[in-house]
């Protein structure tokens, strides 16, 4: 999946909007397996939008035939780790794959689709860009699954002969047109001068994961993605490290806020700069007479709830032009689990 999709995916839709997210767990951690579950988690939409007195019988009819469509398209056997169903007024309906487990298996109705968990596997570190840099400059596609190489659009470049700098520069714009429109972090594979080159051409318009030192202009995917592993394993660390170091810098200048309540009315004002949240964190929430996010706990209480105000938070300082990065579980622990680096 690119940004554009997943930014058109985060758009408010009519109401409602029904998301369903099912991890796979090839027979069931329960025991049950995973048609059943799917079943369960279809026939606990249908409940919701027949309770809600908002919708009309005739559009949860229309909404549920969306999502069973999206289902069919799905091969449970096949699936990796989750599944996300979408499916909303106007015959809009989605299917996706995901490499991990969503957050938490659930059904969200609400006026967006809960697309935390693509966004989580959008900006998982296991996406990235490999350029390898000599006579030829060859672009590849990394995933958790291994490396396939780009072979439309300007890719692969061939240097011209005698050309220098300028064939620096051309890779580094054309690169930049593809991270443009999918920005991932970009291992770079190449002599010690062409990588100085490349960097001197870029100019800081890619995120450098690291390096590969050495001409691999012949090398195939498997032993690129073993020479790639070590690089992005560091990435990773640094940009951990990065994000603590970054919001200890924040709070000191007072542009901090952590627990939900706080993040979201800082998020709903436009302020928010730069999210930080625990990839498995869900929260219910109640709107208080001030009109805080207020989250609850245990059974979801009756009235006009929001299924996840994480996923409301998320979709709203992306909204506002913001940056997200998803942590791993216990990682926020002395941060209330939510952070959030304010703009002013």
């Amino acid at each position: 999946m690119d940004a554009v999709t997943l930014s058109e995916l985060r758009k408010p839709r009519p109401y409602p909007a029904v998301s369903v997210l099912l991890s796979v767990h090839r027979g069931g951690s329960d025991g049950r397996p995973d048609p059943d579950r799917l079943r369960d988690l279809l026939a606990q939409a249908r409940r919701r939008l027949e309770e809600d007195p908002r919708v009309p019988p005739a559009l949860a009819e229309e909404v549920m035939g969306g999502l069973r469509q999206a289902a069919d398209r799905v091969d449970l056997e096949r699936a990796r780790e989750g599944v996300a169903l979408y499916a909303a007024p106007d015959g809009e309906r989605h299917a996706f794959v995901l490499d991990q487990p969503p957050a938490e298996e659930r059904v969200v109705v609400d006026h967006t689709f809960a697309t935390r968990d693509l966004i989580a596997a959008h900006t998982r570190t296991t996406r990235y860009w490999l350029l390898t840099l000599a006579d030829r400059a060859r672009l590849w596609d990394g995933r958790a699954d291994g490396l396939t190489e780009v072979l439309d659009g300007p890719f692969p470049m061939t240097r011209p002969p005698g050309e220098g700098e300028g064939f620096h520069r051309a890779v580094a714009a054309a690169l930049g047109a593809v991270t443009g429109r999918d920005p991932r972090p970009v291992v770079v594979a190449g002599t010690t001068p062409d990588q100085a080159r490349f960097e001197a051409a870029a100019h800081g318009s890619i995120i450098l994961a690291g390096r590969i030192d050495g001409d691999r202009s012949d090398a195939g995917a498997d032993e690129l993605a073993e020479l790639a592993r070590p690089v992005l394993a560091a990435y990773e660390d640094l940009r951990e490290v990065a994000v603590l170091t970054e919001l200890e810098a924040a709070r000191s200048l007072r542009r901090y806020a952590c627990g939900l309540t706080d993040v979201a009315r800082l998020a709903e004002e436009g302020r928010g700069a730069h999210l930080v949240v625990e990839r498995g964190y869900c929260a219910p929430a109640v709107r208080s007479p001030r009109g805080d996010l207020i989250p609850v706990d245990g059974r979801r209480p009756p009235g006009d709830v929001v299924d996840d105000a994480v996923d409301r938070v998320i979709e709203t300082v992306l909204e506002y032009g913001g940056e997200v990065t998803l942590v791993s579980d216990g990682f926020l622990v002395d941060h209330d689990r939510i952070a959030l680096v304010v703009r002013y």
